[in-house]
């Protein structure tokens, strides 16, 4: 069984996220999706929102794919928890070339570590370019309409968060 590891804070699932999940069903039979706790970042959602937003967005996904999705909370190192669940690939997505210099340190500093997972990039699609979780959340703290970046719930959760 071909298992990957999409890891990311998640806070919150946006659209570009939910296409890289897509896309990263046809590379494996078993998606995890590593949702980090990361208290540094101070989300606004909590780890047990971020899940069940995740979780409720896949399940269409993993039906229609065939590819068991699952949502796995993480914070000790990447490639531990990469090794925790089995995952011979690790999933990013990218953005932008900004995206790309940290990416590149992070592939090299995982390598060192454990040179038998590989990294895919998955560069993201053009209409979600844009979209990161800190600008839809600062758009939607201050009334402007997310509805492009993110999935209806997700929306329906911010608006609910941040009123």
């Amino acid at each position: 069984m071909r298992v990957g590891l999409y890891p990311g804070t998640f806070d919150p699932v946006t659209n570009g996220h939910m296409d890289i999940i897509r896309r990263g069903c046809s590379l494996v039979d078993r998606l995890v999706i590593g949702v980090a706790i990361n208290r540094d970042k101070g989300p606004l959602f909590t780890l047990e929102e971020r899940v069940a937003m995740i979780e409720a967005e896949c399940g269409a996904i993993a039906r229609e794919t065939g590819t068991e999705i699952v949502a796995h909370p993480f914070d000790n190192l990447l490639i531990d928890c990469a090794r925790d669940v089995g995952a011979g690939v690790i999933i990013r997505g990218l953005r932008a070339v900004a995206d790309f210099e940290y990416e590149f340190q992070m592939v090299g500093m995982n390598r060192s570590l454990d040179n038998s997972i590989e990294t895919v990039f998955l560069m993201a699609d053009a209409k979600n370019q844009a979209i990161a979780s800190k600008l839809v959340k600062e758009i939607a703290r201050l009334g402007g309409d997310v509805t492009k970046f993110v999935p209806s719930a997700v929306k329906a959760a911010l608006t609910d968060r941040l009123t």
